[in-house]
């Protein structure tokens, strides 16, 4: 049991916070995060064979900011009838909400077309991709996923005993489905694509991809995380959901912290195999985690079809704005289908971060590829101005 419990404490302190999983972190534990680097003087706030983070100078207080741009969400949500709904919700938090949860499941399982014990429910995707880890590498493995990419799952699986093996994108940054393809040996456990990608914001085929995914999936389970999917062009109909009612071991991970403006509420769900939810069942009930009032908003949401397509439109809008900006400026951002933009930036990182931060505005910087790139979420359109204003300052 002593050794359960201090692999257990490993993994919390370097699987999630050494690893990149600070990106889900509150703001108080970023904040402390950062402070701590600042402290060690380190460069970078995390750092793999590949993919490094810069080191933000203080982290502000987010009440004075003028932009926040810094974690992908949606500045616009949750809905009015959302926010009704939690409320409305409350009065009843000393009850279980087993019941509502239920009749949730049933209402996700019929808009994705799959089986409700097909589903299983968690305090946002990035949860449900972390136990997915915990669960498959406890006995070691390697997991095949882009380079670069989101972090979350890859982090856990090496945090346990997993291995990492890093595909490149192609050269337009879509996920290289030969050469993942190709990296599968006898000790994968699972192949992980991000779809849009996170840090890049670009798309992958879709026709491609559900051929790659129905083929691979014959030999291992293929988890594709489609959180910002509801950015892109064809939206839904680029999902691989389809997949998982046709039987294939295929996992689809959705998320209202994007789209839905509810990050901060947690909520999310898996789509899947039976007999994988069922293993990851084994360890923990994901819906525990999952508050009432989150159950209703979130219900709620779902409904509100004119609040989603307005959300779209205007980020879509701020988007095109942003990367046009750029593009006059002579610099070009990754082609994105999300609520974020990435772009090389002619200057380090750390320094970027530390002009941009002078000006109150929050936004995260990488390097990979031996080059350094700001990623800016997409918030209001007032709000992109102020931050293509800061950028007129900085880097022309």
């Amino acid at each position: 049991m002593g050794k359960e419990l201090v692999n257990r404490r490993q993994w919390l302190q370097n699987g999630l916070l050494a690893m990149g999983g600070i990106a889900l972190a509150p703001t108080s534990v970023w904040g402390e995060v950062v402070k701590q680097a600042q402290q060690n003087n380190q460069r970078f706030l995390f750092q793999n064979s590949y993919f490094d983070e810069f080191t933000p100078p203080e982290f502000p207080d987010l009440n004075t900011v003028k932009a926040r741009l810094v974690w992908n969400e949606n500045p616009y949500g949750p809905s009015k009838k959302a926010m009704d709904a939690f409320q409305s919700a409350v009065f009843k938090g000393n009850h279980y909400s087993w019941m509502q949860l239920n009749d949730l499941i049933g209402k996700i399982a019929k808009k994705e077309g799959v089986q409700r014990d097909q589903l299983m429910m968690g305090p946002g995707s990035s949860d449900l991709l972390e136990k997915t880890s915990l669960v498959l590498f406890q006995e070691g493995g390697n997991i095949v996923s882009a380079d670069p990419s989101y972090m979350s799952m890859v982090s856990v699986a090496k945090a346990v005993g997993g291995q990492w093996k890093s595909i490149p994108l192609t050269p337009d940054y879509q996920h290289d489905l030969d050469a993942m393809g190709a990296a599968i040996d006898k000790d994968t456990k699972l192949v992980y694509i991000t779809n849009p990608n996170n840090p890049t914001a670009t798309i992958t085929d879709t026709k491609k991809l559900k051929e790659f995914c129905s083929k691979i999936s014959e030999k291992v389970p293929v988890f594709i995380d489609e959180a910002y999917l509801e950015f892109t062009e064809g939206g839904m109909e680029n999902s691989m959901v389809s997949l998982v009612a046709e039987g294939k071991n295929v996992i689809v991970s959705r998320t209202f912290s994007k789209i839905h403006g509810m990050a901060g509420l947690r909520i999310g769900y898996i789509a899947g195999s039976t007999s994988l939810l069922e293993k990851i069942k084994k360890i923990t009930r994901g819906g525990m985690g999952i508050t009432g009032p989150s159950i209703a908003a979130a219900s709620a949401s779902m409904d509100d079809k004119v609040f989603l397509s307005s959300c779209k439109q205007k980020l879509v809008a701020a988007r095109n704005y942003t990367a046009e900006f750029l593009k006059d400026l002579g610099i070009v951002c990754m082609p994105s289908q999300t609520n974020f933009i990435i772009f090389p930036i002619p200057m380090e990182g750390d320094a970027f971060l530390e002009e941009i931060y002078k000006r109150k505005i929050v936004v995260r910087a990488f390097k990979f590829w031996d080059k350094n790139w700001c990623r800016v979420s997409i918030g209001t359109m007032d709000e992109m101005k102020v931050f293509t204003s800061a950028i007129s300052e900085i880097l022309v």
